[in-house]
């Protein structure tokens, strides 16, 4: 515990998962918690209810100055702005600002290892934990992938390992948060209707080195050339990760898993025998190897590990195949180079549904992938009429108002031997809670086709 938060006062903005976690931790620890959400969901409605059992004073649908000012302490959940008039009350006040993260990292006595990126961070999250727990470690898993670090507290212990995914939206509030282990995947272009521009959101990225020392380690990816840059952002000890280039960390030799670490090169497996396919999933792999080798793993048993990972749901999962067609759910891809690296992945033509709500991306880049790879796309969501714009003459679009109808006019699009794929290249939010339900619906859409 790095801090006392006993008889302080906190306020808590934003009561969804984290925010919930967090206003529970402080209340176990002896602060006087009050929690504020602007929104009045059936949801946020429970939560109110459930903390003011709890003795925490809450309001929820309107933020108002008396949970905002005279507080000693702020900490909000990932999703709230700067622009948030509770944050602009703190501000005035000139309150600390934190995050759920940051409060979670200084109630905790474990090792961190974080891992972030616009791509890939909850397979790699998981995976790195699947490998030490299969070392014979305690691994934690938490964080941005669903359950929050705060929320874990209870059972993390001193000789636990937390792997703890990050996003920008989190790093943007930390002060002390200093893992022992950083892992940067990749950068793209992403969430510019949160960030004003990309130097702004590799800015935030790169808060995830800024405490470590020589006594840390950080991991990075050797083929993005704006993560290698960013070497020179950290004191820690640096491995890489690579597909194309033999480096000091994991890489790739042909078909050939490798790790060269500590003057030892290890051949580990065949990418053949990977359950999860895909380019961008031979380098989350790697880069899960290089963070697990840090922690002294049986070279057998990290071997093992990656290969019996089936991967996550809503990540270019496998659904079914109908009259010879595959149905392929990857509703996390919430990015244009993740529904291009999904294509890459694709080894039939493929029909793709794509579309939802967008956060200032610009789709003309996957124009070539598209054009190489899509035979139809069907359009849905508030983001269509721009998707329409960036993509026309690349590809004959469809457009539907459901994912329902959106899954009958990719089947009756694609033939025997393609493949339907859900990458929609936007977040979920205009027509569901979030990509698990939007996920969910889709497998439902096809399920019933048979």
């Amino acid at each position: 515990m790095r801090c006392d938060f006993k008889n302080r006062k906190v306020s808590v903005v934003g009561l969804a998962r984290s925010g919930m976690a967090a206003a529970l931790l402080l209340r176990d620890l002896g602060a006087d918690v009050y929690a504020t959400d602007s929104g009045d969901s059936e949801e946020l409605k429970k939560n109110k209810e459930y903390l003011k059992d709890r003795a925490i004073k809450v309001e929820i649908g309107a933020h108002t100055p008396d949970f905002a000012k005279n507080k000693d302490l702020i900490v909000i959940s990932p999703g709230i702005a700067d622009t948030s008039p509770a944050v602009i009350w703190a501000n005035e006040d000139g309150l600390p600002i934190i995050s759920e993260i940051e409060l979670g990292y200084l109630c905790c006595d474990a090792p961190i290892v974080a891992i972030t990126g616009t791509n890939g961070k909850s397979t790699v999250t998981t995976l790195i934990g699947e490998i030490l727990n299969r070392g014979g470690k305690d691994a934690v898993i938490c964080g941005n992938l669903g359950n929050p670090f705060c929320g874990e507290m209870p059972r993390i212990k001193t000789n636990s390992i937390v792997v703890l995914e990050v996003s920008s939206f989190q790093l943007e509030r930390v002060k002390e948060f200093r893992p022992y282990v950083s892992v940067l995947l990749n950068i793209s272009q992403n969430h510019f209707d949160r960030h004003p521009d990309l130097d702004a959101y590799i800015n935030a990225k790169a808060q995830i080195f800024h405490k470590q020392n020589g006594g840390d380690w950080a991991i990075l990816n050797y083929d993005d050339a704006l993560v290698r840059n960013l070497n020179k952002e950290t004191k820690a000890n640096i491995l890489y990760f690579s597909r194309t280039e033999k480096v000091i960390g994991a890489y790739l030799d042909e078909d050939f898993l490798k790790l060269s670490t500590n003057g030892k090169e290890q051949l580990l497996r065949e990418t053949s025998q990977l359950r999860i396919k895909g380019g961008h999933n031979i380098e989350n792999v790697l880069a899960s190897l290089c963070a697990a080798s840090i922690f002294d793993i049986n070279p057998e048993r990290m071997a093992d590990a990656v290969k019996d990972f089936k991967g996550l749901e809503h990540r270019f999962e496998y659904v079914t195949t109908i009259d010879s067609i595959d149905f392929i759910n990857d509703s996390k891809s919430t990015t244009v180079l993740s529904t291009m690296r999904a294509l890459e992945a694709c080894d039939r033509p493929v029909v793709l549904i794509a579309g939802g709500r967008d956060k200032g991306s610009d789709f003309k880049k996957a124009r070539s992938t598209i054009a190489s790879k899509v035979k139809n796309l069907v359009l849905v969501g508030t983001s269509k009429e721009k998707m329409k714009g960036h993509l026309s003459g690349v590809v004959s679009i469809s457009e539907a108002d459901s994912m329902e109808e959106a899954v009958k006019i990719a089947y009756s699009k694609a033939n025997k031997g393609d493949s339907v794929l859900l990458s929609p290249m936007c977040t979920s939010f205009d027509m569901f809670k979030d990509f698990e339900e939007r996920g969910k619906v889709f497998k439902e859409a096809v399920l019933k086709l048979k």
